[in-house]
């Protein structure tokens, strides 16, 4: 192959490393396991370069996603309800995902709808900050639900904290700066020390 990806056709070894030299270009086996093997022109650093870029570019762009958990009783009073839902709130706005789990004590396990009731509920509170991934399902004696944040909220969030960590690269930074810029204060010649009582009776 050529290096703008255009077929040459089958060649001899030698025939391929004169084409490579000629065009001052390296010789890469792209398809070692092919018969023939299938080798490219190419520059070899300049390729390595930008596959480490884009490597970098997609470890930057990656958006890390935690998943925090929050757990609920099936007759939670009203305050409790609405203190977790903040939590949630929170969490969906920090751009990360909520697991939410109802725990079921003794008879209440006959009663799974109103499990999943609660938790439709809490989603249908939140629904302007995050979506359900996951919907309700029984887990032994708990029922369990993931809520995920919406995309654009998850990626501003990853934003805000690049930021952040700019900024508090750049302040620590500026101290170290303004160190070696203040220009040295001139120092004063030091003063002569007085004479003696001996030196001044032989004057």
């Amino acid at each position: 192959m050529g290096p703008e990806g255009e077929q040459v056709g089958i060649v001899s070894i030698g025939e391929a490393l004169r084409l490579a030299q000629d065009s001052e270009l390296d010789l890469v086996e792209v398809a070692p396991m092919a018969r023939p093997p299938v080798v490219k022109l190419m520059d070899y650093g300049k390729f390595k370069y930008e596959a480490a870029q884009k490597e970098r570019e997609a470890r930057r762009n990656q958006t890390q996603t935690v998943i925090k958990e929050m757990r609920l009783r099936l007759k939670i009073d009203p305050h409790d309800y609405e203190t977790k839902k903040g939590h949630v709130v929170r969490f969906l706005k920090g751009g990360d995902k909520v697991k939410i789990t109802v725990m079921f004590r003794g008879r209440e396990q006959s009663r799974p709808e109103m499990g999943y009731r609660l938790l439709q509920r809490l989603a249908g509170d939140v629904t302007d900050l995050g979506v359900v991934e996951s919907n309700p399902k029984q887990d032994g004696r708990n029922m369990v639900m993931v809520i995920a944040p919406h995309r654009n909220q998850a990626a501003q969030q990853a934003q805000i904290v690049e930021r952040k960590k700019a900024k508090a690269a750049e302040n620590s930074a500026e101290p170290a700066a303004e160190v070696q810029e203040r220009p040295l204060a001139p120092q004063s010649p030091p003063k002569p020390a007085p004479p003696s009582p001996v030196e001044a009776d032989q004057a």
